[in-house]
This record gives C-alpha cells, structure tokens and sequence, in this order.
C-alpha cells in the first residue's frame, strides 16, 4: 500500500492525541475529512475554534462556561448551601444528568498524587475556603472517584475543611471501583447523591 501523503499522516497524528480516538479511528477520521466538502471542514474548524476561544472557568467554582459566573453559580434557584466537590469540569455534567442534585459545584481541579507531583497547593482547595467564609455552605458532598488518590484526596479534604456547623459528606459507593464519574450511567450516580455518607 503506497505511503499516505505527509498531510494526511499530520493529520492523523494530531487526530490520534484526542481522547478515544485510537490509531485507526483517527485514520478513518482523516480520510474522511480530506475527502469531504470544504465548506463542512471549514465549518468544524471554526466550531473548534470559536469554542476555544469562548469557553472559560468560571471565577466561582471553576466549571466551563461562556460567561463568569456560570449559570449554575447564578441561578437563585439552586440551593447555596450545599456543593458538589468534583475532580474536572466535566464531571458536572455527569451529576447534573443523574437530574437529582439541586446544590452547587466546585472543580478541585485534579486529586492529590504525590508520585505525579500533584501536591495540596496545586488543587483549588484554598478557592472552597474562601467561598467557605463567604457563602452560606452547610454540606460539602465531595464527589471523587473511588481510586487511591480520589479516596486519600477524599479524607484530606474532610480533616482540613472541618469546622462547626460544616457536614462532609461523600457519594455512595455506588461508582465502580477505580474508575471516574464519566463512566456511571444517571441512575448510578443518582443513587451514589442520595446514599452519601458523612465522613469522620
């Protein structure tokens, strides 16, 4: 079979560093697009693009968003007493489908892994505490996976948060061990939300 052109494989190259695109989806995906009308690729690369350049954190709790605060963050109808503690971004987006959860969020922005360099410091936890003084937070429901590092994170988020009139709870062990938030299904979720336990 004669060698692709140098574009193509650059194009399957850079294909291939997406999550879930392996090898030969990333083939398939860039055969596809050098073969498909110009307007549709320019189309899909101005979406690219114009998403890049719109989405931001939001200043509050850190979720994706077009505008600071998120939409979560501004809605009076969702109860500010209670916040969901989450890894990334996109992990609210799995509790919100689970469509049980009516409180807040805040990303950590990753868990505590000393072999990975990922120290305290480097987490958004002293972010919570500022919101902790200034907020009416009555719960913390912190929503972590159930790995090594998601359950020390878990109890080292519960000793330096403690305080008077402050609940830490976390989810139920209803996700599968060792995995995230983004492979439970809704009713997974929903029934870790309702069965979280306080943590000592």
């Amino acid at each position: 079979m004669p060698a692709l052109p140098d574009s193509i494989t650059a194009l399957i190259s850079a294909l291939n560093q997406l999550p879930g695109v392996g090898p030969r989806s990333a083939e398939r995906i860039a055969l596809h697009l050098v073969q498909t009308d110009s307007a549709a690729v320019r189309q899909l690369a101005d979406a690219m693009l114009s998403a890049r350049q719109r989405i931001q954190f939001c200043s509050n709790c850190g979720a994706l968003t077009e505008a600071s605060p998120c939409p979560i963050c501004a809605d009076p109808r969702r109860d500010g007493s209670l916040i969901c503690l989450v890894e990334r971004a996109v992990d609210i987006l799995s509790v919100e489908k689970s469509g049980t959860y009516r409180g807040r969020f805040h990303v950590l922005g990753g868990k505590i892994s000393p072999l990975d360099g990922v120290e305290p410091e480097d987490l958004r936890i002293a972010e919570l505490e500022k919101r902790l003084t200034r907020e009416p937070i009555k719960e913390i429901v912190i929503a972590l996976g159930t790995d090594v590092e998601g359950d020390a994170t878990s109890f080292y988020l519960a000793k330096r948060l403690a305080r008077p009139g402050l609940r830490i709870s976390r989810i139920a062990y209803g996700l599968p061990a060792g995995s995230g938030l983004e492979f439970a299904d809704e009713l997974t979720l929903s029934r870790a939300l309702e069965g979280r336990r306080e943590m000592q």
